[in-house]
């Protein structure tokens, strides 16, 4: 089991998920530590209201096995476009998804200051198909005060990822959620 080293020892801590695949063995491996995040479902990237019900869905069955509170923030995929307008033919990993995870992550800080929440994370850094380079720079610049930069991908995470993903039929989405990185 990965040892955590949350900041500040603080035992109040926000996760991110953007889906419950990249969610999964955060979730677990913050439990098996002692901890029990308050899971924040902020993703207005998703380009479909049925898409973002259905990855909702996944994610509080998990947090269910785990009696983990999961928080639906409001779906505004019209704010989102907005945000990302001139980035539509950026490539994977380019200036619209930095745009994009500072946008989810402003508003996931936002919630967590309002409940007083001294720790944001997220499951982007989980992914391998996201930068972590560019989940660092958004959380760092949208909220330094609160952010871990933890890469979830090291200590077995990443092998145990894709073991949940498996033992728990989890929907894996084959695109992030926006139109523009369907493939």
């Amino acid at each position: 089991m990965l040892k955590l080293d949350v900041p500040g020892g603080n035992s109040r801590i926000l996760l991110h998920s953007c889906c419950a695949p990249c969610s999964g063995a955060i979730i677990e491996c913050m439990v098996e530590n002692g901890l029990k995040p308050v899971v924040f479902f902020s993703n207005s990237n998703i380009d479909t209201c049925e898409e973002y019900e259905k990855r909702l869905a996944e994610v509080v069955r998990y947090a269910a096995k785990f009696d983990l509170e999961v928080v639906s923030d409001e779906y505004d995929h019209e704010a989102w476009l907005d945000a990302v307008k001139g980035l539509e033919d950026e490539p994977e990993r380019g200036g619209r998804c930095l745009k994009c995870f500072k946008f989810r992550l402003a508003r996931a800080a936002a919630f967590a200051r309002e409940r007083d929440m001294k720790v944001l994370t997220t499951s982007l850094a989980s992914s391998r198909w996201k930068s972590l380079e560019q989940v660092a720079a958004a959380g760092l610049e949208v909220c330094p005060d609160i952010f871990w930069d933890m890469n979830w991908r090291k200590g077995g995470l990443q092998p145990r990822r894709s073991e949940i993903i498996k033992e728990q039929d989890f929907y894996n989405q084959t695109y992030c959620g926006c139109e523009f990185s369907k493939i």
